[in-house]
């Protein structure tokens, strides 16, 4: 069970009989949000303690994005928030106020085959957060014109695949790629 938006801020969870914590943003208390989460508008309550990595996953169901760490150090939490990666463990949910979310579960298979095809994900932990990572990169090649896909994908720990199925997955997708940005990207930077 995840800790209680009261207990990670350092509080007493409020609970029930048997001990259990009480939502109170689900119980209809809470900060209004409304936000687009995979392309579909979403209004709830959010407890103002609540991180966005507990409401995906305990409250939304898209339990696709995984929590490693809890201090962004992992990158297993990762989402789009904005169309920009972020470590969704270290965002309070009332904090995607008008914002575009993007989960893991948005991508699509085409998206994600060419880190199937070259070994990038084994045991599935960092896979939500590498996804997310790598398709990013995908859609901002440019960045590889100073940066390698090593440099750009260290926000992602992952202890199975010594990386090189990631880069070679990355490598891949980018060569799938319609723009000729993603070409000049990798021929300046392999």
């Amino acid at each position: 069970m995840p800790p209680s938006p009261d207990s990670a801020a350092g509080g007493t969870p409020d609970s029930v009989a048997g001990g259990a914590p009480v939502d109170r943003a689900a119980a209809g208390g809470g900060i209004p949000v409304r936000f687009t989460l995979n392309g579909r508008p979403l209004a709830t309550p959010v407890d103002p303690a609540e991180r966005l990595l507990d409401l995906l996953r305990y409250r939304l169901g898209l339990t696709g994005t995984k929590e490693g760490c809890g201090e962004g150090e992992c990158g297993a939490c990762t989402v789009w928030i904005d169309g920009v990666p972020c470590n969704s463990c270290l965002v309070f949910a009332w904090a995607v106020e008008g914002a575009d979310v993007r989960t893991v579960e948005s991508a699509s298979h085409e998206e994600v085959a060419p880190l199937l095809a070259t070994g990038a994900t084994q045991c599935g932990a960092c896979t939500p957060g590498v996804v997310m990572t790598a398709l990013w990169l995908v859609r901002h090649p440019e960045l590889l014109r100073e940066r390698t896909i090593r440099e750009m994908m260290a926000g992602n720990l992952c202890r199975c695949t010594g990386y090189d199925g990631i880069v070679q997955g990355v490598e891949a997708a980018l060569s799938r790629a319609p723009s000729s940005k993603t070409a000049a990207a990798i021929a300046d930077n392999p």
